[in-house]
């Protein structure tokens, strides 16, 4: 029985550090990119959105407490090089000016129009700072309020929306490929399989405390916990997005907002409408100060204090309110060459561990595999930044699975062989 409880709890923290409120924006949006093709882009977006910050998070597990014990598997420095690329990526670059942005569009904009954006991101960051400062239990305290009652409704949103559907399905030029890799790479906006890897420590040290020390009693806690919180994010993300795909609105382009704001409004009146924006304001807010606080941590600590956690969060907080100006649709087009380099990486990296650390011992593999994908990485991240002429793009598009954006896999497997040949004929040669 205690043990249950706890895997609840356990469970249901995990599935509000994945739940961000900036990600509602996400899946309705892809819902009316795909029509018809919604099952398959569900798959997809969970594949990326659901499925790997879980295994990040397991992969954590096998190799001991944090990102540190992970990364000291392969080479010392790789925790504090891919740790400082996620760090920035669920920092400032992406996710905390994203919580900025969304607050603005979702909570504040539809009611004050002429309210200035430059100003609105002033108020909200400074709050932020402030807070991440001097860190308070009011926070934590709104905190835990808020995704209970965001989570209830959300609930009567999609049940309303899946039994009384505002249209038929929206119509799409996208083939069921096309479908899939959309939801894919949509998925990588979530950054929750990078904040996995940062955030596994919080997990597991819950897990230690309630008195499950040993490796097999933090892997059994952490995968039943994972369980819970993939079954609501799949009803979450799922009814998000079916929602989109019959949200009755035949603009392609419109802002990610508007299309959640349109779809609220039409499915829970005004007033359901303000309460949603109230909740998805505030944890907006509790989001932002929980990831400007870790990134301070974090640099501190890699710094060894010689900038102090003030001056981080200051410098931190600076650069996200400035971007939070341009608008959730352009964080999230600037996100993506970023997230195309360190997602192919850091997924080797989980599931590698995860499949072979158990076996394999000898870092070299990790190493040829981690080597392969940078190098696809690097070829997508160019390929994005038209930085590559038309006969080594042509070459990068030939390589299996590039359609679906899993264009690393082979050249990771080929690199992990050969590591694997390396260090099998080092011993033999030493011996």
């Amino acid at each position: 029985m205690k043990k249950n409880k706890d895997i609840a709890t356990i469970g249901f923290a995990l599935f509000a550090m994945f739940f961000g409120a900036g990600n509602l924006l996400l899946p309705p949006y892809l819902g009316l990119q795909v029509g018809e093709h919604t099952l398959i882009t569900i798959i997809a977006f969970g594949l990326t959105g659901i499925i790997l910050p879980f295994l990040g998070i397991l992969s954590i597990v096998k190799s001991g407490n944090t990102i540190y014990d992970l990364g000291n598997r392969i080479h010392p420095l790789l925790a504090p090089i891919l740790g400082t690329i996620i760090m920035l990526c669920i920092g400032p670059l992406i996710a905390i000016p994203r919580t900025g942005a969304t607050t603005f569009e979702v909570a504040i904009a539809p009611t004050f129009k002429d309210f200035n954006p430059i100003i609105f991101s002033i108020l909200f960051f400074g709050l932020t700072w402030l807070l991440s400062i001097t860190p308070s239990k009011v926070v934590d305290i709104i905190g835990n309020l808020l995704t209970p009652i965001l989570l209830v409704l959300l609930t009567i949103l999609i049940a309303i929306g899946i039994i009384n559907p505002l249209s038929d399905y929206s119509n799409t030029e996208l083939t069921t490929t096309e479908s899939f890799k959309l939801g894919f790479v949509e998925g990588y906006q979530t950054v929750d399989m990078l904040a996995s890897l940062v955030f596994a420590g919080i997990i597991i040290s819950a897990a230690k405390i309630k008195g499950y020390t040993s490796t097999s009693q933090k892997s059994s806690v952490v995968i039943s916990s994972g369980v819970i919180s993939s079954v609501c994010l799949v009803f979450i993300y799922g009814g998000l997005v079916y929602l989109g795909a019959t949200s009755g609105i035949t603009d392609k382009e419109i802002n990610r907002s508007a299309l959640l704001i349109h779809i609220a409004n039409s499915t829970l009146g005004g007033l359901g409408m303000t309460a949603i924006g109230v909740c998805i304001a505030l944890a907006c807010l509790t989001t932002a100060i929980a990831l400007t606080t870790a990134v301070g941590s974090f640099f501190t600590e890699l710094f060894k204090g010689k900038v102090s956690y003030k001056i981080i969060v200051t410098a931190c907080t600076l650069l996200s309110a400035v971007l939070a100006i341009s608008g959730v649709d352009n964080i999230i087009q600037f996100a993506y060459p970023p997230l195309a380099f360190v997602y192919p990486i850091a997924i080797t990296l989980v599931l590698y561990i995860i499949l072979f650390g158990s076996i394999v011992k000898n870092k070299t593999p990790y190493i040829g595999a981690l080597l392969a994908s940078t190098v696809i990485a690097i070829m997508s991240t160019g390929q994005i930044l038209n930085l590559w002429s038309e006969s080594q793009t042509n070459i990068f598009k030939a390589l299996p699975l590039y359609e679906i954006e899993l264009a690393w896999v082979i050249p990771s497997i080929i690199g992990f062989l050969i590591g694997l040949l390396i260090s099998k004929t080092k011993k033999q040669y030493n011996t």
